[in-house]
């Protein structure tokens, strides 16, 4: 059998094989070429073993992956496959196969591994299923509950609405469908981009996967097969935003040491052993670490053991010095996730994704999905358009979605599986921005509707649209959030002359979060100043300084960060706990003045990628966008006006005529510093603009040619 790899004239791989395996095989292999630092990272990562290299920072992250066992899931969801679908199974070996062959020239082309001694390892069969599990484990935001508990028991059940908003740690999106009635081709438009804490390499890898049974271009996750969030067959395409559910729960543990191990309280009021051992986290330049790993009937126990939580004593119910006479007292936390309990990734979805012709194929490949839990909007060449989301949501009590439940006490099971909802494309369009929509039985905290309002506004200016014209929507910059804090400033009283200007420039003010505005950098400063006030003071007292979680959990439980991405909430609540908000808005305002920002927006919104192995000071650009902006480059008010998330991606899909499609990334499509390809498309994404998508072979430029014979697939 022959593969052939292409490039076009941005590095993107085009891949040709005689089959879907030999393709999988050849995908895995130029991904390993292009990507061999970011794979090896995040294999580690999903095994625990990151830290081996990476040092001590990476040391918390492996503890958590040991804890929760990631890596013994990704072992027994791949098992699982093998029994229940075992094309696939193969399907994700020969993709695995094609990472080995390629990693040590990979490795060799990329200068990371020569700086922290690292020799490129050997993937297993189920790697590509840990990679995914990795990958979004925290997607859901199980982290939030923390926060919520901590909330509800020192400002009262209130909290939850008034901080109910996507927070730190979130990942979104925006995505719009047009059915055919709102286009000038009269087919379908699907258009949009992924919200991801931005790294470098990109999340996406941008990838054409063509063989005898189907033809596919979309953005893939690196060390996964296939492309499963968003691609056009030719004849169908689909895109997917984060739905926002929540289908992960946090247990309350009452565990003992015995002298044969150790033992969880349970719903009847029994010990029942639960599973322990001890795992060695080895770090670079420093002593390894020893991880106790328990496991109850519930799941991985992620903080806390039977000594208890180190100073979390009750973990989010009383703690020790005011529980109650009787109270069961928590000493750990538990994990209940999905994947854990059925086994099941969702990758037996992946190929009759890439094989979908239609949307009904489309429909019935996604009901294999598992998560994360997304909104997914598709459409074909007919003119059918899918909006519904896809994935699993366990049924419990609604307890289990808002707070820590205690897991010796009956009612907090899971007791099947959600239906997952479908939606109506009205007028013409579907507009998903993470805000409440179909999935909102299924989740707590959403985004504000302003992006989708926004977009929906945007698309509303014509009659149709064509697929060039789409990507003006991408980089917006109206900031519809600005409006409560502004209301504040309008009524405000005398003032010194500084802040009487500046309050006159910001009433003034457009509300765009544009790259060269003065403005918006005043409002931002404004912004910051509001919400350090708020959180010093006394009656967020208690919220300062969070039980000692998990390091890798602490981002959702930030004072200032929830207050930053919960502003527009608190300054229009009827009453905020006694505080006088006006007064701290006015005292802000002269802050601000007294020393505004010397310079436009763009000074101090800089892109601040991710980056496993950091280097010095890096110059990175200034951005436009702002988090409730379309253009969702996120700052984090009170904390940094830098952009660690934003769009990871950005795509139009016309299902017209797929090579008038269009997509970008961040960075570049190789993963190797200082290529020509590492960050050729930087530009474009900073400016809006976005490359053609190429699928004619005459305009490619064959890279590498692999003749193999027959092999047969893996007993």
């Amino acid at each position: 059998m022959t593969t052939e790899t292409y490039r076009d004239a941005w590095g993107i791989p085009h891949v040709r094989a005689a089959s879907a395996r030999e393709l999988a095989r050849a995908q895995g292999r130029v991904t390993a070429l292009d990507r061999a630092w970011q794979l090896e990272v995040e294999r580690h990562r999903a095994q625990g073993t990151s830290a081996s290299f990476l040092g001590a920072s990476a040391l918390p992250w492996d503890v958590f992956a040991r804890r929760a066992r990631l890596d013994d899931t990704a072992r027994r969801c791949f098992a699982a496959l093998e029994r229940r679908d075992p094309e696939t199974a193969d399907w994700v070996r020969a993709y695995v196969d094609g990472v080995n062959a390629g990693l040590p020239e990979g490795a060799a082309r990329t200068p990371e591994f020569a700086r922290v001694g690292l020799a490129a390892g050997r993937w297993e069969p189920w790697t590509p299923l840990g990679v995914w599990l990795g990958t979004h484990i925290l997607f859901a935001g199980f982290p939030a509950k923390l926060w919520r508990e901590e909330a509800v028991r020192h400002l009262g059940p209130d909290a939850v609405g008034l901080f109910a908003t996507d927070g730190p740690g979130t990942a979104g999106s925006n995505g719009w469908l047009l059915a055919g009635a709102r286009t000038t081709s009269g087919l379908p438009l699907i258009a949009g981009d992924p919200h991801r804490f931005l790294e470098e390499p990109g999340v996406y890898q941008q990838v054409r996967l063509s063989c005898p049974e189907f033809d596919v271009v979309g953005l893939a996750v690196p060390g996964v097969p296939g492309i499963a969030h968003f691609a056009h067959t030719g004849t169908a395409a689909w895109a997917v935003t984060n739905a926002m559910a929540d289908y992960q729960d946090l247990y309350r543990e009452h565990l003992r040491r015995t002298g044969a191990g150790v033992e969880a309280l349970s719903p009847e009021g029994v010990w029942a052993r639960a599973a322990r051992h001890v795992e060695v986290v080895e770090v670079a330049g420093e002593a390894a670490v020893e991880a106790e790993v328990i496991e109850t009937e519930r799941g991985p126990v992620i903080a806390g053991g039977p000594e208890g939580l180190g100073g979390l004593e009750g973990a989010g119910a009383a703690p020790a010095r005011t529980r109650e006479a009787g109270e069961t007292p928590a000493t750990a936390l538990a994990l209940r996730y999905p994947p854990r309990v059925t086994e099941d990734l969702g990758f037996s979805a992946l190929l009759p994704l890439l094989r979908a012709r239609t949307v009904a194929d489309i429909d019935t490949a996604l009901d294999a999905w598992t998560e994360p839990v997304n909104v997914v909007q598709a459409a074909d060449t007919t003119g059918a358009v899918l909006h519904r989301v896809a994935g699993r949501v366990p049924v419990r009590a609604r307890t289990n979605s808002l707070r820590l439940v205690p897991a010796w006490e009956k009612g907090h099971e899971w007791r099947g599986w959600h239906t997952p909802p479908y939606a109506t494309v009205d007028d013409g369009m579907a507009v998903m921005a993470n805000q409440r929509g179909p999935a909102s039985p299924l989740g707590v905290e959403f985004a504000p509707p302003h992006r989708a309002t926004r977009i929906r506004a945007l698309l509303q200016r014509r009659p149709a649209w064509s697929a060039t014209e789409l990507p003006a929507l991408h980089t917006d910059t109206h900031l519809a959030s600005a409006a409560p804090l502004l209301d504040h400033l309008a009524g405000l009283g005398t003032l010194t002359p500084e802040a009487t200007r500046l309050r006159e420039r910001l009433l003034s003010w457009n509300r765009h979060m544009d790259a060269d505005s003065t403005e918006a950098a005043a409002y931002a400063a404004l912004r910051t100043a509001v919400v350090r006030r708020l959180a010093a003071h006394p009656a967020f007292a208690p919220l300062t300084e969070p039980p000692a979680y998990p390091e890798v959990l602490l981002p959702w439980m930030s004072l200032p960060a929830r207050i930053g991405f919960a502003l527009e909430h608190l300054l229009k609540a009827e009453e905020l706990y006694g505080i006088d908000r006006h007064g701290t808005v006015r005292a802000a305002l002269e802050e601000t003045a007294a020393a505004p920002p010397a310079g436009p927006w763009s000074d101090t919104h800089r892109l601040a990628p991710w980056r496993a192995l950091p280097e010095g000071p890096i110059p990175e650009p200034g951005l436009a966008g702002d988090h409730d902006c379309v253009n969702c480059t996120t700052a984090v008010p009170g904390i940094t006006d830098l952009a660690a998330r934003g769009p990871a991606a950005r795509y139009v899909w016309d299902l017209a005529d797929r090579e008038n499609s269009r997509w970008i990334v961040p960075s570049g499509a190789d993963g190797v510093p200082g290529s020509p390809h590492h960050r050729d498309q930087l530009p474009l994404w900073l400016t809006g603009d976005l490359a053609r998508v190429v699928t004619d072979w005459t305009r490619l430029t064959l890279e590498h040619t692999e003749t193999d014979t027959p092999e047969e697939p893996h007993a």
